[in-house]
């Protein structure tokens, strides 16, 4: 047991040496949290720790500098950041392998006095969580290492202090989740770093609560089905245009079943030159609309 405990204190004072200087402190949204330098003069943070265009930057040294916006992804809980990281070095990525359920691993967040370490498991994988606008993120890892309020947009490191995630969301019962640090990830990061914030299509349509289908089909007497409920549609929205009206029930899109809100908004992001055809109930009558989602 002192082998082993001995061992886990080295790999910590290890990560702390190499990832540290990485892990910053951010002020520009509603009270401080974390970010990682990712690459020379890039940070990496969620978008829910960020406001307007100005961030103030602490390193783990003390010293300061202002950031500026340089791309966010409001529904994916992401932004990137632009300032001056002379003198540190960006963590280093894990490789894409898929982390497991019971991986080590260790969460370094930025705090006024340098950084707060902590240690835990990979509890969880393809974990889901909701970004600041509701939208559904899928493909989070959960853990237990435990985090300090102010530690969202911290890094989840491994035993070799690599980037495995991006810390974004506390759970109940004292589990976290992150944001994988895969492929799919940095090349959201390099679009953000360009400037390229990403927002998803906007299909234009207020919907009815889950469940709410079901319930008015079967008082009017006709099959109940599951789908996303349109309860009212925006004026020259995509959907207007499109010929969905309040009532539609939303089933389908090509092959895929459509059986509430995340589905939609699933289908919606996953669209592929701008356009995505619906398969639609109205009444007892199915049809299938192909919408212009650039039409907004």
């Amino acid at each position: 047991m002192t082998s082993i405990l001995s061992q886990l204190s080295d790999a910590a004072r290890s990560v702390v040496s190499t990832a540290g200087p990485s892990v910053v402190r951010i002020a520009g949204g509603w009270r401080p949290a974390s970010g990682v330098v990712v690459a020379d003069g890039t940070i990496l943070t969620n978008a829910h720790n960020v406001r307007g265009a100005d961030v103030l930057v602490t390193y783990t040294d003390g010293r300061t500098a202002v950031g500026t916006m340089a791309g966010t992804d409001i529904d994916g809980d992401l932004a990137v950041i632009h300032a001056d990281t002379t003198g540190i070095t960006p963590v280093i990525w894990a490789p894409d392998e898929a982390a497991a359920v019971g991986d080590v691993v260790f969460a370094l967040a930025a705090t006024l006095d340098g950084c707060r370490l902590t240690v835990g498991f990979v509890s969880g994988v393809a974990r889901t969580f909701r970004g600041p606008r509701g939208r559904r993120i899928g493909g989070s890892l959960e853990h237990t290492a435990p985090m300090a309020p102010g530690s969202s947009g911290s890094a989840l490191l491994d035993a070799d202090g690599r980037l495995m995630g991006l810390n974004t969301n506390r759970i109940d019962g004292g589990f976290y989740l992150a944001i994988p640090a895969d492929g799919a990830l940095r090349t959201r990061v390099t679009a953000l770093g360009r400037g390229e914030s990403r927002e998803r299509p906007h299909l234009g349509v207020g919907l009815a609560p889950a469940g709410v289908a079901r319930r008015m089909r079967r008082a009017v007497g006709l099959p109940e089905l599951d789908g996303a409920l349109v309860r009212d549609v925006e004026a020259e929205s995509p959907a207007e245009r499109a010929g969905i009206t309040g009532g539609d029930l939303i089933v389908g899109s090509g092959v895929s079943v459509i059986r509430d809100a995340d589905d939609l908004s699933d289908a919606l992001a996953a669209a592929i030159g701008g356009h995505i055809e619906l398969t639609i109930v109205r009444g007892a009558d199915e049809r299938r609309v192909t919408v212009d989602l650039t039409a907004d």
